[in-house]
């Protein structure tokens, strides 16, 4: 740490009654935009310049500010390490070997911290967990530019490394100061589109006197408005969180006098808990975006619609998107978007053979990876599991509920259809409100002490769906929305498919499948996929000797996996298959 610099900060946070090191990274978003302009202002034609201003702002983050030398020779490890990975190490797999010793390192890391126990002081492991997903993702780049061009989807041929970058660029592009400490994350071809300054040629048969305006012989568009709009959004989060957590966090709904309050009061202060712990993660989100918008790589060309440059490349969170989500895709999917990428492209898909559709592999890989990714505090978990449940119930709500209030076609609203989006949001807010609050609170006990205030709303309600949704009563729906559907392809010369066909397709965001923090939005279907992939498995094992077959197999394998869930060992397994 420099001389003296702790000083000022330890005055301003005793004033302010925070802790140094929260200021301080506050300080380290706002600076980061006065640098970020000095960044986009060095030459283009000096590569070299760009990378060795990046790596010598982040080390004076680390070390200068934070004191974290530890920190700083973490980073060199995991960047050292998934690089020579990365180069020595041929076949399939590389990219595996890769994930493996950069999950093991954070995971240590996670350990650490939690051993520490001081959430408001500063360590490497928000460093470290973006810089997993920026390098697990550089390894699967160098790997797919060792595959043919045939055999990878588009996303793929887009990110795709034929060489290793030089080791220079590389250190650039790990010390990409604008987005150390916390995020957004991005792939090693967007550092090298921006530095090359590629990222910025116009679409073919585009008309040059469209481009967006630049100054000089710059290349990088003009930035500076995008970029304080960004600041000023997420300097007015912070002030929300830092007005609003003296009135509603976890010192009130642990209190004596929280059991006092009437029910709706209790889940009014429930649901502005996670509120309020949003708002944080709104703001620094957004100041980061902002000066990585002014340093020119949030560039992501120009908008088909306004013409105008689109700066929406590193979008990490979309507030409104959260706020006013009806469904928990939607909910799950506005949330840490980036993270939602990096989980779909880089294991969802990886982990599911070519030429088959993702099942219970890829969803459970997926979950794992996400629940490991963020730490081992057993709130973490306890959000997970309750929110793949929400969003099984939710989706398959959706599609029984939802066509009723559209007309048969499925293209126009009824009257009534305002009333269920007002019903909807209100069901979802409040349901994730009570599923987060464990991730806000971390501890099992104080998790079930806060749930237990609330009377389990959200897993009740959860279990009479689950209940409904196991019933007759799920069939007569789908044949009430069946027959509302076949009315209308009796009477209209559209489409076959109707409400139904349409509802089934839709998840009312746009947002793709597998991307969502990892959280089975099917458990019931996946159970059944793991069911028929152990199956497959046993009649594999077994070659030709004789045993069951069919039901009875499906059986048995069915028993043994309750015996073994229930049990929390392998004691099942000795007695089943």
């Amino acid at each position: 740490m420099l001389p003296y610099i702790n000083i000022p900060f330890a005055y301003v946070a005793n004033l302010l009654g925070a802790a140094p090191d929260e200021l301080k990274l506050i300080v380290c978003f706002l600076l980061s935009y006065p640098l970020a302009g000095v960044l986009k202002r060095l030459p283009d034609n000096k590569p070299w310049l760009k990378n060795a201003f990046n790596i010598t702002i982040a080390v004076f983050y680390l070390v200068g500010l934070f004191d974290l030398w530890g920190g700083l020779a973490v980073i060199l490890f995991d960047a050292v390490g998934a690089y020579l990975i990365a180069a020595y190490v041929a076949g399939p797999y590389m990219p595996w070997l890769g994930f493996v010793f950069l999950m093991g390192h954070m995971s240590i890391s996670h350990i650490y911290r939690q051993l520490a126990a001081s959430p408001s002081s500063v360590d490497i492991t928000g460093a470290q967990m973006v810089l997993v997903m920026k390098l697990s993702a550089f390894c699967w780049n160098v790997y797919d530019g060792r595959q043919k061009a045939s055999e990878l989807n588009e996303n793929q041929r887009d990110r795709m490394l034929t060489r290793l970058p030089h080791p220079l660029d590389y250190a650039g592009f790990v010390a990409f100061f604008p987005s150390i400490m916390i995020g957004p994350a991005f792939d090693y071809v967007d550092y090298q589109r921006w530095l090359n300054t590629t990222m910025f040629d116009l679409p073919p048969g585009t008309d040059p006197a469209h481009a967006p305006p630049t100054r000089k012989k710059r290349r990088i568009p003009r930035s500076a408005t995008p970029a304080m709009w960004k600041m000023a959004t997420g300097l007015t989060w912070i002030l929300i969180f830092l007005q609003c957590s003296k009135y509603f966090g976890p010192h009130i709904v642990l209190s004596p006098q929280y059991a006092d309050m009437n029910i709706l009061t209790r889940v009014f202060h429930l649901h502005m808990l996670s509120f309020v712990a949003r708002t944080k993660y709104y703001g620094v989100w957004t100041l980061t975006e902002g000066a990585c918008i002014l340093s020119g790589i949030g560039y992501k060309g120009l908008d088909p619609k306004t013409g105008k440059p689109d700066w929406s490349r590193l979008t990490n969170i979309k507030p409104l998107g959260v706020e006013l989500a009806q469904n928990s895709h939607a909910y799950l999917g506005n949330w840490n978007v980036n993270t939602n990428h990096w989980l779909r492209n880089y294991m969802y898909l990886r982990v599911t053979p070519k030429g088959k559709k993702p099942g219970f592999r890829a969803s459970m890989a997926t979950f794992v990876t996400s629940a490991f990714w963020h730490g081992f505090m057993p709130g973490y978990y306890m959000t997970f599991v309750l929110a793949s449940f929400i969003q099984n119930v939710a989706k398959n709500s959706r599609r029984l509920l939802r066509p009723f209030f559209l007309t048969p076609d499925g293209t126009k609203p009824t009257p009534y259809k305002s009333y269920y989006d007002l019903l909807t949001w209100l069901v979802t807010q409040l349901a994730f409100s009570f599923v987060t609050a464990p991730f806000i609170l971390l501890t099992i006990h104080d998790s079930l002490h806060a749930w237990a205030r609330v009377y389990f709303y959200a897993i009740v309600g959860t279990l009479a769906c689950s209940a409904f949704l196991a019933s007759p009563g799920k069939s007569w729906l789908q044949a009430k929305v069946k027959a509302r559907s076949s009315s209308n392809n009796n009477t209209s010369t559209g489409p076959p498919g109707g409400a139904l066909g349409r509802v089934e397709s839709d998840n009312g965001d746009g947002l793709q499948e597998g991307a969502t923090l990892g959280v089975p939005s099917e458990p019931g279907e996946e159970w059944d996929e793991m069911v028929e992939e152990i199956m497959v498995e046993v009649k594999r094992r077994r070659g030709s000797k004789p045993g069951p077959e069919g039901v009875e197999l499906r059986r048995l394998v069915e028993d043994t996996l309750q015996r073994t869930t229930s049990s929390g060992g392998p004691e099942g397994e000795k007695k089943g298959l």
